[in-house]
């Protein structure tokens, strides 16, 4: 059984509704298999993980990518069979690169091959661990490993981008 989450300003806004274990709603927030269409969706997905402290894995596919429709039932599966639940959970969001209302997201997260997955902390995009190999998404075992390894990061981040574009520059990316 699930608890939908009422909010009146999001859903006068989006067509996306979340959904939580009875068990603990704040902790443990899904998406309804809906794919994510514009940045104000994809940012309100954000907020969402970030308040309730949980990854949110992103699955970024396109209309004309044929490897996307083969692993979207795989990566949903595990998602939705509780993979991660032991370790805090995580949330799902399918993301619609080629939708007309997201311009330019993707290039702002590196993405630049389809299908990608890519998970977020803390509003974080989690590059380091970002998966683009087919193979790798068609394994039910990595990909198993990989959701449990991000929902156990939790809220605590950790694998971002580094110290950014330019840390070679000022000295930042040594350790």
């Amino acid at each position: 059984m699930y608890i939908f989450f009422d909010c009146p300003a999001f859903r006068q806004k989006s067509r996306l509704q979340f959904v939580g274990l009875p068990s603990n709603p704040v902790h443990h927030v899904k998406l309804n298999p809906t794919s994510v269409r514009s940045h104000d969706e994809f940012n309100t997905l954000l907020l969402l993980s970030a308040s309730s402290r949980m990854p949110l894995l992103t699955f970024w596919t396109a209309s004309w990518c044929p490897s996307c429709r083969v692993i979207k039932p795989i990566i949903r599966d595990a998602v939705e069979g509780g993979i991660g639940e032991g370790r805090g959970g995580v949330g799902f969001a399918e993301i619609e690169f080629d939708a007309p209302g997201m311009g330019g997201l993707g290039l702002k997260y590196f993405i630049n091959s389809m299908p990608s997955l890519l998970s977020f902390t803390r509003q974080e995009a989690q590059l380091k661990t970002m998966i683009t190999n087919v193979d790798e998404m068609k394994d039910r075992e990595f990909l198993k490993m990989w959701i449990e390894e991000e929902a156990r990061r939790g809220g605590s981040g950790g694998a971002g981008g580094g110290a950014g574009l330019f840390s070679g520059l000022f000295g930042l990316g040594k350790q």
